[in-house]
């Protein structure tokens, strides 16, 4: 049996007006659609900045500009009927080409052939019937969660 650990990942929360980036994902288990922020695991000696920098680089194509720390969240789930642990950093970032904002959807393949595809959905629809993870990102993004930088604690 493999052992589980916990998954440190870095998401992109990538605003457009009231509206933000997001991945449809799907739990088979459930049968559950749900809403996430584009990003990935922290590889070793990589910065969370530069994971999403990174990851978005490789599964919409597109590049990032300007991240800004916004938290953590610790997110505890079952997917797909399996456990996970993550602790998360969340980043909010600008796209380099601002054409993007204008398109419904980012498409893209990487080099496997593994088919992404970005849409702008807005926040409002989050808590009215459409789900988005990880759990408490929609409180840290409407400042109800209290956030410090540890860097900026002394």
């Amino acid at each position: 049996m493999k052992k589980k650990r916990v998954r440190p990942i870095a998401i992109a929360v990538v605003a457009n007006g009231d509206r933000m980036l997001v991945a449809e994902g799907h739990d088979e288990d459930t049968r559950e659609t749900f809403y996430r922020p584009f990003g990935g695991k922290i590889e070793f000696g990589e910065q969370g900045a530069e994971t999403i920098v990174r990851e978005l680089r490789e599964e919409l194509g597109i590049a990032l500009v300007n991240p800004r720390y916004l938290g953590t969240l610790e997110s505890i789930f079952d997917f797909n009927g399996k456990p996970h642990h993550e602790i998360v950093l969340v980043y909010a970032v600008d796209l380099a080409d601002r054409s993007l904002y204008r398109q419904e959807k980012i498409d893209h393949r990487d080099h496997d052939g593994i088919r992404f595809r970005g849409m702008w959905k807005p926040l409002s629809d989050f808590g009215a019937g459409s789900i988005l993870y990880p759990k408490g990102l929609l409180e840290l993004l409407r400042g109800a969660v209290p956030v410090k930088n540890p860097a900026d604690q002394q």
